[in-house]
């Protein structure tokens, strides 16, 4: 099966520190490097390099940033055919600081991520067709996002959505029409106005997306593991037990592992469990992209 990433393509600028700074506080940092990220791309490359049949559909500028990142979809064999140049726009850069807690603060620009209009959907109709699955997140357009799920839906292929950056000016009337909704905890706390400090809280928020008709709630909560909700069903998935180094990205595995694997077997459950290790697995390096496993990598890990 192969899976369409329709989604934001940054470069990330990372600084690791000791602590965050105040407000008007000068602190040096311990460590600086630049990555390949953006929601969008990250996720592509985390399902690529387990083995997934990836087409990334994107938008990214014409810098050294953009220039990078199309290397890097080649060299993780993703599907370029729908990443687009934009002419005199800056790539998308995600500024992120990394505390030694582990925790990160980020700081997004969108640049050439807000060229992703839905005419660029409407041109690569025919290759969605060919795809078993969509999958979104927010740092793109907002229409953008509901012409692909309404390209979904008229292709009759399931659309994933991650929302996030979570906002609340989310139709739910539109993510209904979305086979599967992945928020972590934070997200859904934002989207349902309600606390989330704790499984049965998650659980509460959750079911109130579920009465407003949303398919398959999906939950991830960081060492708390990963929640599954539906009409019928309820599970809760554990998360592996590691040192946590860097947590930037780990949703992005998360879905990342999540797809590759339900293209593969159709499994809800099977593919929250193996989603939950290689998002555990992803924390215990440093950076993003840079963190996350080859399949024989992670094979071996989980022996």
């Amino acid at each position: 099966m192969k899976i369409a990433v329709i989604g934001s393509t940054n470069m990330d600028l990372v600084s690791y520190i000791d602590h965050i700074p105040e407000a008007g506080e000068t602190r040096e940092a311990t460590e600086f490097h630049t990555a390949c990220g953006g929601k969008g791309a990250n996720q592509a490359i985390a399902a690529g390099r387990l083995g997934a049949d990836v087409m990334m559909v994107t938008v990214i500028g014409d810098d050294l940033f953009g220039e990078k990142s199309m290397d890097n979809f080649l060299e993780n064999n993703i599907d370029t055919n729908y990443v687009w140049t934009a002419t005199d726009v800056a790539s998308g850069v995600a500024t992120i600081i990394v505390d030694d807690s582990s925790q990160n603060r980020i700081l997004i620009h969108k640049g050439a991520n807000s060229c992703l209009t839905p005419e660029v959907i409407e041109d690569a109709e025919a290759a969605l067709g060919e795809c078993g699955l969509i999958v979104l997140q927010l740092e793109i357009p907002m229409e953008t996002v509901y012409a692909a799920i309404d390209m979904g839906n008229k292709l009759n292929v399931p659309v994933l959505l991650n929302p996030a950056p979570a906002t609340k000016e989310l139709s739910l009337e539109k993510a209904c029409l979305c086979d599967f909704f992945i928020p972590n905890e934070t997200e859904l706390s934002i989207l349902t106005g309600m606390p989330t400090g704790n499984i049965e809280e998650v659980k509460t928020a959750a079911q109130i997306l579920v009465d407003k008709g949303l398919k398959n709630v999906i939950v991830t909560m960081g060492s708390k593991g990963s929640m599954w909700l539906s009409k019928d069903d309820y599970l809760v998935i554990p998360a592996e037990k590691v040192e946590a180094v860097d947590t930037t990205g780990a949703g992005d595995s998360y879905i990342g592992c999540f797809v590759e694997n339900y293209s593969r077997t159709g499994s809800i459950p099977e593919a929250m469990k193996e989603a939950s290790q290689y998002a555990s697995f992803s924390v215990t390096r440093k950076g993003t992209q840079d963190s996350y496993l080859t399949r024989d990598e992670f094979d071996k890990l989980k022996k």
